[in-house]
């Protein structure tokens, strides 16, 4: 077995780990500003739940945070937390880092997060925060975050600039017959 490594780009961000805003500015040597737009309390909705898997009739707080870059406002990020995990949340926490918050203050660990990655048309939220140069277009990562009880904590909708936007994974394959191998090995072992 081989391990390739390669030096991360100093302004990219990382798909297959959790990172807050404020630790992957600090890797990228970046300096980051967060300015929280918006910060309200809201009852989770049909709507809602459709958008962000928390069950309607969930106490959520919506946060609008834009992501500042060298001077330069680059991300707009629309998060849902989890109201009842993190009561004492506010707008001054959410404009320094609110994993720091959870992991530090509160003791959560934070385990995994499902994600998508697409491109979609800009909104006129966009266009107020975002200088984008003539993009009709944005880049948007959708997450949803656990933590190690399994409970969701956390949806977050975060719109990328393009021309900033740099995303690196490692991909690994694993043959098929490998995987069935390993399935009948483990079936003996269990006495199937």
């Amino acid at each position: 077995m081989r391990n390739i490594y390669q030096l991360v780009d100093q302004n990219a961000y990382t798909v297959g780990g959790i990172e807050s805003f404020k630790e992957a500015s600090r890797r990228n040597r970046r300096m980051s500003a967060t300015r929280v737009l918006q910060f309200t309390e809201l009852t989770a909705d049909a709507r809602i739940e459709k958008r962000t898997g928390f069950p309607e009739g969930t106490e959520v707080l919506y946060i609008q945070r834009l992501r500042i870059l060298d001077g330069k406002p680059l991300i707009l990020d629309h998060n849902y937390f989890l109201r009842e995990l993190m009561p004492e949340l506010t707008p001054q926490i959410a404009e320094g880092s609110v994993y720091e918050y959870l992991e530090e203050e509160l003791g959560m660990n934070i385990v995994t997060s499902k994600r998508t990655l697409t491109v979609e048309h800009v909104t006129q939220v966009d266009e107020k925060y975002i200088d984008l140069k003539g993009y009709n277009c944005m880049a948007v990562i959708t997450s949803q975050t656990f933590n190690d009880e399994g409970v969701q904590f956390e949806y977050t909708q975060s719109r990328h600039h393009p021309d900033y936007f740099q995303f690196q994974d490692v991909a690994v394959r694993k043959k098929s017959g490998a995987m069935e191998g390993s399935l009948k090995t483990e079936l003996r072992l269990a006495g199937a």
